[in-house]
């Protein structure tokens, strides 16, 4: 699941309707912000998120974007987290 999403292949992912909804709005998030409206909020309420999980993953996702935006402004380069796991298999 991890490398499926990794890699962008979410259809591979082996998600849930309500985890791919999920996944959709974050997306959205880091991509536009300003474009999310009401009703992509109340998607994921019809898919069961409550409304502290639905501010949690999207606080995740703003403080994500902070520290990546920090990372490349510092030049710090990635850490090579994922390739590391692919040498062990």
């Amino acid at each position: 699941m991890v490398q499926a999403i990794a890699n962008g292949k979410l259809e591979e992912a082996g998600l849930s309707p309500a985890e791919r909804a999920l996944l959709d709005y974050v997306t959205k998030v880091t991509e536009a912000a300003y474009r999310t409206t009401n009703e992509d909020v109340q998607r994921l309420r019809d898919h069961g998120w409550t409304e502290p999980q639905i501010a949690e993953a999207v606080y995740i996702t703003a403080m994500f974007a902070f520290f990546n935006r920090v990372a490349d402004a510092f030049g710090i380069a990635p850490q090579g987290y994922l390739e590391m796991n692919e040498m062990t298999k």
